[in-house]
């Protein structure tokens, strides 16, 4: 394995320090999904504290460490509500930009915390250029998910958790947006466990950052196509491809109508509610059965937020 720019002696100390409201999140191996996927699946559940997704952890730990009063960022929704929860406990004022296009429930999310959002550009990577821009020109720090090392240190607290349970894991399915996910769960897991096959997945409507992984060139769209917005990257982050070498091994596409099947089966066997960038594991797992037959599987349900409207039509 390569070098890895994030030490684990930072991730004890996040491990220390973040707010206990997103640590210790449920694991378990879940039976009756075990049986249908051919596998012995431990999920994951990120999808129960204050914002219903696992970008708490970095968020608290990066705004915790911060010296500045005032942080900007882009968002499709999650990291923005996880940094606003942040933000607000620590009385730092805290500018987010996001599309135009971004889930309403997320951006209503986020302005109840205290967020002051700001909508522009058709996607969430038009909206990062722009909150870019407005961090330089007002002297501000802008924190990018999946490049400040504070996000991939919370990311790798999950990798903690699962390994000091499940000491024997044959594959994590790990759900691939800006990288901070994988590449702080990949950092603790292929630590612990080096022989883990750690197994990246994306929507096959939104490939950059795979396929820029897989050709080692930086492979930029002009447009994504999925319903699973929480990983729908248009412009890979170099960083983020430069940690996954050597600590990845393997990335997966997979179909539309595979993340919404994904989705109804988690919510008629868990319960759960589970949006559709939370769902690309168990899409990843229906999509092929045979390669992880009888292994041990562990994927992250990593967000839960969907409208009333995506509920209705979805499950």
């Amino acid at each position: 394995m390569n070098s890895h720019r994030l030490e684990l002696s930072l991730v004890n100390e996040a491990a220390a320090k973040i707010d206990p409201v997103f640590l210790y999140s449920p694991q378990f191996i879940h039976e009756p999904l075990s049986k249908l996927l051919g596998c012995t699946l431990i999920l994951k559940i990120e999808v129960v504290n204050p914002i219903r997704c696992f970008k708490g952890r970095g968020a608290d730990f990066l705004v915790t460490k911060s010296q500045e009063q005032e942080l900007v960022c882009a968002s499709a929704g999650n990291f923005g509500q996880a940094m606003a929860f942040a933000c607000r406990k620590a009385k730092k004022k805290f500018f987010v930009f996001a599309s135009v296009n971004a889930n309403p429930l997320k951006i209503e999310r986020m302005k109840e915390l205290g967020a002051e959002v700001i909508l522009i550009g058709n996607d969430f990577d038009a909206a990062k250029e722009e909150a870019r821009h407005f961090a330089v020109k007002n002297n501000l720090r802008f924190v990018e998910d999946g490049l400040d090392i504070e996000t991939l240190c919370g990311a790798a607290t999950i990798g903690l958790e699962l390994t000091n349970e499940f000491k024997k894991l044959d594959a994590v399915l790990v759900p691939l947006g800006n990288g901070a996910l994988l590449n702080g769960v990949a950092r603790v897991v292929k630590e612990k466990n080096p022989a883990a096959n750690l197994v990246a997945v994306q929507a096959s409507g939104a490939p950059a950052m795979i396929e820029s992984w897989k050709t080692n060139t930086l492979v930029q769209h002009d447009a994504i196509q999925t319903i699973a917005d929480g990983i729908g990257v248009r412009v890979p982050i170099a960083q983020a491809l430069k940690d996954m070498n050597g600590w990845v091994d393997e990335g997966l596409l997979v179909s539309e109508n595979s993340i919404l099947q994904a989705i109804k089966l988690l919510h008629r066997q868990t319960g759960l509610v589970v949006e559709p960038s939370g769902a690309v594991g168990i899409a990843a797992l229906l999509e092929n059965k045979e390669k992880f037959k009888d292994q041990m599987v562990a994927t992250i349900l990593c967000g839960g937020n969907m409208t009333e409207t995506q509920m209705h039509e979805w499950l």
